[in-house]
């Protein structure tokens, strides 16, 4: 018997400002479908993913979806202002007893769900509506940008969550490393038509290529039978009118067709500048500490950043990347020790918040209004390396249109604001940059440009990135934080880090921490269990059984004959592990006695 779909698009239109967004769009999602969708800034994505949701409707076609399935959205602005506390939003349409779900999600991204949502951030809120959507486990999730505001510890949380579940996704994500090893199929938004191939995201840049190439390929041609047809027009249709009106009409249908080729997106114009050559010696940090209350983010560390280098500082959120950030670039003072700027620096910085964008202001606003960038006297001009330009000249360098430039900041996409972010720092003369979260919500074309202008930049550059591709390709130096006070530095990037350091990864900082606070006696004996403490005692065996497994087969391999004096490096690691394992497995005892303890008082 035939599976039914788990939702169907036929001949889908929307049209947005007078351009059609898409056109003829037909889809069939079946059970299991596990997809990215890609496609340039602007192109559709997210309106497309809210039409699949049932939040938009299209201006032609039909959505159709089975009774009783179960359809999640993330939402990217969810209104939390009926609820006092971020948990009271995600557990928010849940049965009764599965409060428990909010929990276990909370934990894995991180999020505090008591925390008010009156002060919470953009990013708490995100989280709380990604915890809210895995905790009702649909049938289908429909997830935009899900790893924005997610440290690399909850981005490898819920990889795997996902990798283990039963229910079907699309994927809008910007982190390469994590389609790659979630996508199956990709769909490809492209110009208002939707495409799809059935193999992993790996795979999707050659595929984009191959069609590119192909629709450069029939262009040619029919534009090579234009010139011959146009000639013959010109030449003989006067002496063959009546036997020849039919290649006239066919001539006038070539024309046509080429008409309505769309012509692709070009990639933005990116180009960094650099202002005065900086010293060699461009940050010197002796001995600094900073503490928060009784909080330790990090002492007596030691640090020197040489022009040209590319340093990347990861960690999980809220282990002091951006603290350490603004000590070392000169913004916050630490509470001991001593930064020395060299010389001649001047600092371009890209804010994750995007907090210098007014939401009401319009593009030639944001640029012709900003002193550093005013043109004098010229209110039409901004300066960009120290020459004018024009403003609509400097904004189509960075794909947006003449009708854009006029049009406010709110009605951009996640990626046009991430775009206009880098028109206004590529716009100053700087010999550092400082960027927080660079990535968020770039298209493939336009991250793989800024990826190779950093590399080629002769600046130095100073980022804070959960996206580990991007790491990989751009960072030279990494500055891992983990929670201890302790920052460390290693040559290279992300994985050059995981080879290097030791076995503890970089999440298990936060999960012993919990662990340990968790295996803390009660402080009121007899105290009844909570939803999300029944069901940690449930699972705790079974968390058990399977760190003891991994002590079986850690055991093993450090019992084979020759590991230390022919793999030293794999031995060593394994050995960490090993001590790592143990230590988790003492703490998930003492969890699970503790509770049971409770359980039956």
């Amino acid at each position: 018997m035939a599976v039914p779909p788990l939702l169907q698009l036929t001949d889908l239109s929307l049209t947005f400002g007078g351009n059609p967004l898409f056109d003829g769009v037909t889809l069939v999602l079946q059970p299991r479908d596990r997809l990215a969708l890609v496609g340039r800034n602007g192109s559709g994505k997210s309106t497309l993913m809210k039409v699949m949701a049932g939040l938009t409707e299209p201006d032609a076609g039909n959505r159709t979806v089975p009774p009783g399935l179960k359809v999640g959205y993330l939402q990217q602005d969810p209104d939390l202002s009926a609820f006092s506390t971020l948990g009271d939003y995600a557990a928010s349409g849940l049965a009764e007893g599965e409060e428990w779900r909010v929990a276990a999600a909370s934990e894995g991204l991180g999020l505090n769900p008591d925390a008010p949502t009156a002060t919470a951030s953009g990013g708490e809120k995100r989280r709380a509506a990604l915890a809210k959507l895995l905790a009702e486990a649909p049938d289908l999730m429909l997830l935009d940008e899900p790893t924005n505001h997610l440290d690399i510890a909850a981005i490898l949380w819920l990889e795997d969550y996902l990798k283990t579940s039963d229910a079907a996704f699309i994927l809008i994500s910007h982190d390469r490393a994590f389609l790659r090893g979630l996508a199956r199929g990709t769909l490809w938004l492209d110009r208002g038509v939707i495409r799809r191939q059935d193999k992993g995201y790996g795979e999707f840049e050659a595929w984009r290529d191959a069609v590119w190439d192909e629709e450069d390929l029939q262009r040619h041609k029919l534009d090579q039978k234009l010139k011959a047809e146009g000639r013959w027009a010109v030449e003989g249709i006067s002496a063959r009118r009546k036997r020849n009106q039919g290649r006239l009409r066919a001539l006038y249908a070539m024309r046509e067709d080429r008409a309505n080729m769309i012509r692709r997106q070009g990639t933005a114009a990116l180009e960094l500048g650099e202002a005065t050559t900086a010293g060699k010696m461009v940050i010197d940090a002796k001995g600094i500490s900073k503490t928060f209350g009784n909080r330790v983010v990090f002492q007596d560390f030691t640090f020197r950043v040489f022009r040209g280098d590319r340093v990347a500082l990861v960690g999980p959120n809220g282990m002091g990347k951006t603290t350490l950030l603004n000590v070392l670039t000169g913004q916050m003072p630490p509470d001991s020790g001593e930064v020395k700027l060299g010389t001649n620096l001047q600092i371009a910085r890209l804010d994750q918040n995007r907090s210098v964008l007014d939401p009401n202001m319009t593009l030639w606003d944001a640029l012709t209004a900003d002193p550093s960038l005013r043109s004098p006297g010229q209110s039409d001009q901004v300066m960009v390396r120290g020459q004018p330009r024009h403003v609509i000249g400097y904004l189509k360098d960075f794909l947006f249109t003449e009708l854009q430039a006029r049009a406010p900041i709110k009605s951009l996409s996640g990626g046009e604001k991430a775009r206009l972010l880098l028109a206004r720092i590529m716009a100053q003369d700087a010999n550092i940059l400082v960027l927080d979260e660079p990535t968020n919500d770039l298209d493939v074309e336009t991250l793989d440009l800024l990826q190779e202008l950093l590399a080629d930049y002769s600046g130095t550059v100073i980022l804070v990135s959960h996206d580990r591709d991007f790491l990989d390709r751009v960072a030279t130096v990494t500055v891992a934080m983990e929670g201890d006070g302790k920052p460390m530095v290693y040559p290279g990037g992300w994985s050059d880090y995981q080879d290097q350091r030791p076995a503890r990864v970089i999440e298990s900082a936060v999960v012993q921490e919990k662990a340990r606070m968790a295996a803390k006696p009660a402080a009121t004996k007899g105290q009844a269990l909570s939803f999300t403490e029944k069901h940690r005692l449930a699972e705790l065996p079974q968390v058990i059984e399977k760190i003891e497994g991994e002590l079986v087969k850690l055991s093993e391999l450090l019992a084979t004959p020759d590991l230390f004096t022919k793999e030293p490096a794999k031995a060593k690691k394994a050995s960490d592990l090993l001590a790592d394992r143990q230590a988790a497995l003492e703490a998930a005892m003492d969890e699970w006695m503790t509770l049971e303890a409770r359980a039956a008082s």
